[in-house]
This record gives C-alpha cells, sequence and structure tokens, in this order.
C-alpha cells in the first residue's frame, strides 16, 4: 500500500441513530441507464461500505410518468420504485438529495409542466438538487439554474446555452456545484458527482473507499476536463499521426522535439509542424507539454512520486518547468493541486498498482 499518513479523527460516518437520507433519482423515459445506474451504484457502494445497520442512503428511481417501466437508450428497462409525484408519500420522509438524469427523453421531461412545477416545490425542501448529462435540460427548465455555472455533456453543452441564454454554461468540468444545485457531465461523470456527494456526508476516506470498491481507482475532481487531451489528440486524419500520438504518450520521458517527431513519421521538420496543426489544432511542442501535464496530473492523483521524479519521468526534466507548465495549463501549482485531490487533513490509501 501506498499512504499518506492517517490522522488520529475518523471520518465522518452516519450516525446509527438517524434515519438514512432519502435519495431520488428522476428518470426520463428514454433514459441513459449509466445515468440512473452510476448513482445507485455509488450510493449503495457506500451503503454496503457502512454497514446493513446504519446503511445512510434510502435510494429510490422514480419514472415521469405513470408507467413504472422506464426505458433506456440501450434497450434495457428499468422498474421504477414509484412515478415522481408519489415518491414522498410513499417513503413517507422528505426526500434529502434530488438527481435528474439524462437520456434523449429529456426534452419530453422539460416541457412538462406539472414535472416541472413538482421540481420547483421540492427545490424548497431537499437538501440539495442535480443533474446529470441532459438532465440539466430539465432542472434549467425549473428557472432555479438561472445566473449560475453550469455544465452538462459536452455534445449538448452549445445546445444548452442556446435554448438557456441566462446561464453561464460551461462545457469543460466534469461536475459543478453551484450552491444547493448540482450539474456534471455524461455518464460516466454521474459517478464522478455521486462521489463527491458521497464524500460531503460521510468523508474522504469513505468515498475512496466507495471508488475503490467499484474499481473506479479515484474519484476525478469536478474541475478535472470533461476531454483528456489523449481524447482529443483522436482527431488527427491520418494514420502515421494517430500512430505518432500514441507513441508521444508512450515515451513523454524523452526528447520530443520537432525534428525527433518530425523523423518518426519520416517528414521534414518544417512540414511536419504545418500537417501537424492542421490535422491536431495545435503545435507539435503544445501539444507535447499538454499531455506531460496531463500525465503529471495522473501520477499526483496516484501516487506518493516526489515532484523531481515525476518531472523526470514525464519528461520535464526537472519540477521548476514542470511547475510553470502545470500552472500554466491547471491554474494552480503541483503541490496544491495533489492537496486538494485527496482533500486537506483526510487519510489516503491507495492499492500499488
Amino acid at each position: 500500500m501506498i499512504g499518506a499518513s492517517a490522522p488520529n479523527h475518523l471520518p465522518p460516518m452516519h450516525p446509527a441513530h438517524e434515519p438514512p437520507r432519502v435519495v431520488v433519482i428522476v428518470a426520463p423515459d428514454p433514459a441513459q441507464e449509466l445515468d440512473v445506474t452510476g448513482p445507485t451504484a455509488v450510493f449503495g457502494a457506500a451503503n454496503k461500505l457502512c454497514g446493513r445497520e446504519s446503511p445512510p442512503y434510502d435510494l429510490h428511481v422514480v419514472s415521469v410518468s405513470d408507467d413504472a417501466i422506464v426505458r433506456t437508450e440501450s434497450g434495457l428497462r428499468i422498474l421504477a420504485d414509484a412515478p415522481y409525484h408519489r415518491i414522498v408519500e410513499q417513503v413517507g420522509r422528505p426526500i434529502d438529495t434530488l438527481l435528474i438524469s439524462g437520456g434523449s427523453g429529456h426534452a419530453r421531461a422539460a416541457e412538462d409542466e406539472r414535472l416541472i412545477g413538482w421540481l420547483r416545490t421540492q427545490a424548497t425542501q431537499v437538501r440539495r438538487m442535480g443533474a446529470v448529462c441532459t438532465g440539466a435540460f430539465v432542472l434549467a427548465g425549473t428557472g432555479l439554474l438561472d445566473a449560475q455555472r453550469v455544465t452538462t455533456h459536452w455534445r449538448h453543452a452549445e445546445r444548452l446555452a442556446h435554448r438557456h441564454p441566462q446561464l453561464d454554461v460551461d462545457a469543460d468540468p466534469i461536475w459543478i456545484r453551484a450552491g444547493r444545485f448540482y450539474t456534471s457531465a455524461g455518464v460516466s461523470a454521474g459517478m464522478d458527482l455521486s462521489l463527491a456527494l458521497v464524500e460531503e456526508d460521510l468523508g474522504h476516506t469513505v468515498s475512496l473507499d466507495v471508488a475503490r470498491d467499484l474499481v473506479l481507482f479515484l474519484r476525478r475532481p469536478g474541475n478535472q476536463a470533461q476531454f483528456s487531451t489523449v481524447l482529443r489528440a483522436q482527431a488527427a486524419q491520418s494514420p502515421e499521426l494517430r500512430a505518432l500520438q500514441t507513441w508521444i504518450a508512450d515515451n513523454l520521458g524523452r526528447d520530443l522535439s520537432v525534428g525527433v517527431l518530425a523523423e518518426q513519421v519520416a517528414m521534414s521538420p518544417r512540414n511536419f509542424a504545418r500537417v501537424f496543426v492542421k490535422q491536431v489544432g495545435d503545435t507539435p511542442a503544445r501539444y507535447v507539454e499538454r499531455l506531460r501535464v496531463e500525465a503529471v496530473r495522473r501520477l499526483l492523483e496516484g501516487s506518493d512520486r516526489r515532484l523531481e521524479a515525476i518531472a523526470h519521468v514525464t519528461g520535464f526534466g526537472n519540477a521548476d518547468v514542470m511547475r510553470q507548465a502545470f500552472q500554466r495549463h491547471v491554474q494552480t501549482t503541483p503541490e496544491r493541486y495533489r492537496a486538494a485531490f485527496r482533500g486537506e487533513g483526510q487519510a489516503v490509501a491507495l492499492a500499488a498498482a
């Protein structure tokens, strides 16, 4: 095991004498199944880790119609616990956390005046409310997100901004908190948001255990980009450049100057630089730096290596050069990023790879 020294106090847990927090996920029809099952898996794992005697969460999936069956985009069907407007009566306790999942049914749900009215009412009673992926369109329809910074799946961000110009739509982050309201990107990002909510409730150590239990390794912070540099790089058109991009990612510690890269694809440095910019949308030097910064970020998140060692293995040469590049791209220092990712004063224990 690799780990930081543990504090003397235990992480916050759910008090045994308190009833579990009611978590309700509203699923449009059709729903994106991972927007529903991802968060339920996270909250369910927290219940398992905390024990049956004191589960912190009481989970419910509700439909937007009186039909108990919610279709999903993959063809699977989810059996809802109740229609949304009956869940409070059925549970007998107020909702603590209300999430709206995404899916191609979001457009119809956003036009459902009865649903929108119910969400507005619940917003005055719940502790927090959020949306996963295109669920942001439904939550935005309530007016509760007006003038707030929000996110959604990158593919739908421009459409959300056009439909709701009163929102400050940021397509880059995985999830965003704006007071009591949360929005996240699509699919797996709903799990990252849910892990953050578990951390708010039960502490960093429990959320880390949940991530490990679900083989997520580590939760991603909300300000991490939806697209990694490697994913962005897949836009290269020619197979030669795509192969080069893979080679670069596998050889970050080497000399990756324009001359070296041009030699890899049997081109002159000048012609290579021109073709690279045209296909990738960035200069070779900036592209390599971004890839190296991303590698640094992963090592800060998942290892206890010293900064000099990280700088060497990622090709920056020394910690000062790495620190300058990291701050340029991430707007914080490597030291602060590592501390923020792990949580100040919290124990961290990572399974060795």
